[in-house]
């Protein structure tokens, strides 16, 4: 054998030897990131209901870490809200627990006061689950208690507004995707609010109203831009927001809120419904990096 094949023979090999212990690599990354996820339980008002969690490389079970919900929307799953939002890989970055719970039935649901499906018909209370949910998180692993979060998409998103109206003494800042505050709203404490919604939503649409791709009891979203109105008055915020425009997003960010909270509107220019900064989305927006960026900056006092 010449030393010229000698050598492209080794070189193959040694390629070879590279590109398989890459990939047995990422398969013991995947594999440890799939051990620090814990699932578990919750039994509420007769319900068993479902979440997983995922803890971060770096937790010692001593620091308090912050805690980020992530709902997701009308029939889709907890699995599909982490692939969906990347908060897991977030969480791994960051240094903060990601929790992914479960809405109910086959094709899960929130009943988040106007919407959606059997949650909704049946009158579940998810408030009381996601409130137990939380205490259940703090005594089984250290948790800041003025950072806790919520985030969701459509019907999570919906729910998540209903968490900052009726558990605002615990919840420090929502991010809502594409969804609608449709109910009553009456925080005993500031919330920070940051939404994210497309301008051309057919399923909730930016100026509110009904569409026929609704899911169950036909209901009117409110607009956007009420949603927006509401929470810079009820944080106390300055009424004037620091505006910026491109072609991909309107962007008002409102501050000189009580209590350090703040309210940003990230509008989707032709966005539609589903998380922005997804390939398929056709935006390059980073809503997940936006996201915590807000919640890391706004906590309880």
């Amino acid at each position: 054998m010449s030393f010229h094949r000698r050598s492209a023979r080794l070189f193959f090999l040694l390629l070879l030897v590279i590109v398989v212990g890459v990939a047995l690599f990422g398969r013991l990354l995947l594999r440890a990131s799939q051990a620090r996820d814990k699932s578990g339980t919750l039994d509420i008002d007769g319900l068993t209901r479902n979440y997983f969690v995922h803890v971060p490389s770096s937790y010692d079970g001593k620091t308090p870490l912050p805690l980020v919900l992530v709902l997701h929307g009308a029939t889709q799953s907890a699995e599909s809200a982490e692939r969906m939002s990347g908060m897991t890989a977030k969480a791994d970055k960051e240094n903060f627990l990601a929790v992914y719970p479960s809405g109910i039935g086959r094709a899960p649901t929130w009943n988040s006061g106007a919407c959606c499906g059997p949650a909704m018909r049946q009158n579940v209370d998810d408030v009381a689950f996601l409130r137990a949910l939380i205490r259940k998180l703090e005594h089984d692993y250290a948790i800041d208690s003025k950072r806790i979060f919520v985030t969701g998409i459509s019907n999570g998103a919906m729910m998540s507004y209903r968490l900052a109206c009726e558990v605002s003494d615990q919840i420090a800042a929502i991010a809502p995707v594409e969804g609608a505050q449709d109910l009553a709203c009456h925080p005993a404490n500031p919330v920070a609010v940051i939404v994210f919604h497309g301008t051309d939503d057919h399923l909730v649409p930016f100026d509110g109203g009904s569409t026929p791709f609704q899911m169950g009891s036909k209901r009117s979203d409110t607009p956007v831009a009420d949603t927006v109105a509401f929470w810079v008055k009820e944080d106390g915020c300055s009424p004037v927001p620091q505006h910026d425009e491109t072609p991909a997003v309107h962007t008002d960010i409102y501050t000189g809120c009580k209590e350090s909270t703040a309210v940003a509107l990230y509008a989707i220019q032709g966005g539609h419904h589903m998380w922005p900064g997804l390939k398929i989305s056709g935006n390059n927006i980073p809503a997940t990096d936006l996201m915590w960026a807000f919640f890391a900056a706004h906590p309880k006092p």
